[in-house]
């Protein structure tokens, strides 16, 4: 039980990080607004400011860093009623709650500013503002749309600095109202207008200097799309140096003002001529001094000794090279005597196992052979024949052919191929044939003697 108390104990900073961890994970305070009144305000010497945001409850401690509050415009000071952007979190060295502001404004700009501030997030995050979507402005653009109000003071100022600026510059103006209701989407169709025909190089998009909801046209969504969308090059110039709207950060370039933006798109004729005149110059003298540097360089290389008789340098190279060549040459003879010697032993030896060489050697032998063989056979035939005659003459003598001539017969039972050996072996009566040297004959038993010493 004590062992279970232990572990639901923390320390200080165990606590202070799991708050910190608590309010961070929770989105509803990575971004919030509130309205308050500045107390105990310090600006830092690192350009921090340190103070408290109070209402009639309670209060909170707040933080600016420099690195967001260089963007007021004002100097906030105790007592200002002020209308503030930032996150909650928790300063772990005195495990205080405070907030840390990003955004500041006074009270009362109202939801104008909140619409600014928001809409202006969401472009950013999309990407709309991104250095890489910048289109780069033409150098020398041949003409130049002005989108803006046909009747103000802007527009006349753009032309007059275009004209004055660069004769050759043409001016296209697309009046539209730039506030008001109908300033947007009027806005944006000559945007898209001008991309269809594309028939000017750079547009200009500005007006005159005005309040912010005079200048709230160029803030809006359906504008900055318009800008972000263009394939031709967009400069913007709202209002005066100090006005910012949505329209200057997704624009390809930001101009303080119209005149500026004048300036911006058409360089001056004769500061181009001046320029062009003076980059001539330094380059005719570059040249110049490069052709003499060279020139002189050389001058000074043909005056050494190994130009001026060049070919008694290359003397001694030539009998070098004789000499090396005399040496490979032998040396490849020596390399190569035994390897010819070698070759020609191997091409003897080669012709005599060529196929015609060898053909006729094999023929020889064939036909060498082949006589042996007859003789062999002949010799053969004749022992043979000589063993047959023996063999036949043998067989002849001892034919029963041959006893039968001198008077003697073979005795068989008729039908029968027996032959008869005694008399027994047949009774009055029987059939019998009697084989003699010169044919057959047919004859019947009547009677039988017996002769026993065979005398008879």
């Amino acid at each position: 039980m004590r062992k279970q108390v232990q572990d639901d104990v923390f320390s200080v900073t165990d606590l202070v990080r799991r708050l910190t961890q608590v309010i961070e994970e929770e989105k509803d305070f990575a971004r919030v607004w509130v309205q308050g009144e500045i107390s105990n305000f310090k600006h830092h010497a690192r350009g921090h400011m340190y103070f408290t945001l109070k209402d009639d409850r309670t209060r909170i401690r707040a933080v600016m860093f420099a690195g967001h509050n260089r963007r007021l415009r004002f100097s906030p000071r105790d007592g200002d009623d002020v209308l503030i952007r930032g996150r909650m979190g928790v300063y772990e060295r005195d495990g205080q709650v405070q907030l840390y502001v990003t955004h500041m404004q006074p009270n009362g700009v109202g939801e104008l500013f909140v619409a600014y501030e928001r809409l202006k997030e969401e472009l950013e995050q999309e990407g709309l503002f991104a250095p890489e979507h910048k289109k780069a402005l033409p150098f020398l653009p041949g003409r130049v749309g002005l989108i803006t109000s046909a009747h103000g003071a802007a527009v006349r100022d753009m032309i007059t600095t275009l004209r004055r600026r660069s004769r050759m510059v043409d001016i296209l103006v697309c009046p539209v109202a730039v506030q008001g209701v109908d300033a947007p989407r009027q806005i944006v169709d000559a945007l898209n207008r001008l991309n269809r025909t594309r028939d000017v190089d750079v547009i200009i998009v500005g007006r005159g200097g005005g309040s912010l909801e005079e200048l709230w046209a160029f803030n809006e969504e359906a504008v900055a799309r318009g800008i972000y969308e263009s394939q031709i090059p967009v400069v913007s110039a709202v209002g005066h140096e100090t006005d910012t709207t949505i329209s200057d950060f997704v624009a390809d370039v930001r101009a303080a003002t119209p005149t500026a933006a004048a300036e911006i798109v058409a360089p001056r004729f004769e500061e181009l001529q001046s320029q062009l005149s003076g980059m001539k110059k330094r380059l005719t003298t570059a040249v110049e001094q490069r052709v003499q540097s060279e020139r002189e360089r050389l001058s000074r290389v043909m005056d050494r000794p190994v130009f001026r008789r060049a070919e008694a340098r290359l003397e001694p190279f030539e009998q070098r090279l004789d000499d090396l060549t005399r040496d490979l040459l032998a040396a490849v003879r020596q390399r190569f005597s035994p390897l010819r010697s070698r070759l020609e032993a191997q091409k003897h030896r080669l012709r005599g196992q060529h196929p015609s060489a060898r053909l006729h050697l094999l023929s020889q032998q064939l036909t060498r052979i082949s006589r042996q063989c007859r003789l062999g056979m002949d010799r053969q035939l004749q022992d043979k024949r000589a063993e047959w005659l023996r063999r036949m003459e043998y067989l002849d003598a001892l034919s029963p052919l041959k006893v039968m001539h001198r008077g003697y017969s073979l005795v068989y039972r008729y039908g029968d191929r027996r032959l008869l050996k005694s008399v027994k072996d047949v009774q009055a009566g029987d059939l019998i044939r009697v084989r003699m040297s010169d044919g057959r004959l047919k004859c019947q038993v009547w009677g039988w003697e017996d002769d026993p010493d065979g005398s008879g």
